[in-house]
């Protein structure tokens, strides 16, 4: 698989849209259908070490996402794919991203899913302490969360069943790489 053309597929979403549950299902079936590896790089894993030191200010969150980009790149630079998942809430944050890692290899994919269902979730327990007054500044609560404006794709989680929605971000994920789409070889 040397011959692929590695890529940054970039994930951005409300907290619990399902970017890391997606992120991590292609990682599964990409190893497993294709014999690839991506790099999985993760909000919540990456703030606990790498950018264990920065908050959730405007400048943390810039921050935070120039250190990934900056990871992510050196991976590519490496030809190795990398699945970044991060909340990465303005247009201006996520442009920040790509042009470190460079439009052409810089792949946005959009995680909508409603704030209802997001908050119905919680898996983190987050909502529940956002309403409680427990946490501020949350994305998409009292701090903004901008929907990308041209995304290279739009999975919408509310529509489909989770196999569908993953059957149709595999599909697109391995035509960028170049890879046969649903077992074609």
């Amino acid at each position: 698989m040397n011959s692929i053309e590695a890529k940054v597929f970039w994930f951005t979403g409300l907290s619990g849209a399902g970017k890391t549950t997606i992120a991590t299902n292609i990682g599964s079936t990409f190893k497993e259908n294709y014999n690839y590896t991506f790099n999985l790089l993760d909000g919540d894993i990456l703030r606990v070490g790498l950018c264990g030191d920065l908050g959730f200010s405007v400048e943390d969150r810039k921050e935070n996402i120039r250190r990934v980009a900056e990871v992510a790149k050196l991976f590519l630079n490496r030809n190795i794919s990398s699945l970044c998942t991060f909340i990465s809430p303005t247009n201006e944050i996520r442009d920040l991203a790509k042009a470190i890692i460079g439009e052409k290899n810089f792949v946005e994919i959009y995680i909508n899913t409603p704030l209802t269902i997001c908050e119905n979730r919680d898996t983190k327990g987050l909502y529940k302490k956002v309403r409680a007054g427990e946490i501020k500044n949350f994305t998409g609560i009292d701090a903004v969360y901008e929907s990308p404006i041209s995304p290279d794709y739009i999975l919408n989680c509310y529509d489909n069943t989770v196999q569908d929605s993953l059957d149709e971000i595999n599909s697109f994920i391995a035509l960028k790489l170049k890879l046969p789409v649903n077992g074609d070889q």
